[in-house]
């Protein structure tokens, strides 16, 4: 099947909703009695549910033998990028009002802020190198080790969020667990790949039947 050319900026529009919904449930005044828990919340699920999306794109692209659907892989990361901005921003701006001071005493206080940051930090490389160039300039190979650091984030985000919830632990477990089978996929996969190899190897050498040209 081929590409739907006509797909990418509908795909594109649904990503931005979740924007836009938080910005008519501000205007509506529909944020409830503290809205900056609600923005903060809303953009912290956003981007992990664009981080699983980009990283179930693989699985998705070889089990069902769509390709086009890699096309979307790299919009979906940014987006998962974009709302972790909008997340910390909403930490940073609205909630902590740009004080450096109070925002340390929460990184050495609370343990779910260091795991945040940490996903942050490592979403910013895999941003900065998703363009075409970047790939050319790092190599292929190169590229994909460091973008593997996707696995790490996804981790680290999930970490965040069971660390923030302490009690109710149902949601982060379910992103857990969707991880937990995106990496399982990921190492069987790759361990097939490495014995194929091996097994092509081990096959003895065909040798021609007497009497033939």
């Amino acid at each position: 099947m081929r590409f739907p050319r006509r797909l990418k900026p509908v795909v594109f529009g649904l990503c931005l909703a979740p924007l836009a919904w938080l910005f008519w449930q501000g205007v509506a005044g529909g944020l409830g009695a503290n809205p900056i828990e609600v923005i903060t919340h809303s953009t912290g699920l956003w981007t992990l549910n664009f981080l699983l999306i980009t990283l179930s794109i693989t699985p998705l692209r070889k089990l069902s033998g769509q390709l086009w659907l890699i096309k979307f892989r790299r919009m979906f990361g940014l987006f998962a990028f974009f709302y972790a901005c909008l997340h910390l921003l909403t930490y940073v701006w609205l909630d902590k009002f740009f004080d450096l001071r109070d925002m340390l005493r929460d990184v050495a206080k609370r343990p779910f802020i260091t795991a945040g940051l940490t996903a942050f930090v490592l979403l910013v490389p895999l941003a900065i190198t998703s363009t075409r160039k970047m790939i050319q300039r790092l190599g292929g190979k190169r590229w994909q080790l460091l973008h593997r650091l996707i696995y790490v984030a996804a981790t680290a985000g999930v970490v965040h969020f069971w660390w923030l919830v302490k009690k109710d632990i149902r949601q982060p477990f379910i992103y857990g667990s969707v991880v937990g089978v995106l990496l399982a996929y990921r190492v069987l996969a790759w361990r097939l790949s490495q014995a194929k190899p091996r097994t092509l190897q081990s096959r003895p050498a065909l040798t021609p039947a007497s009497g033939s040209s």
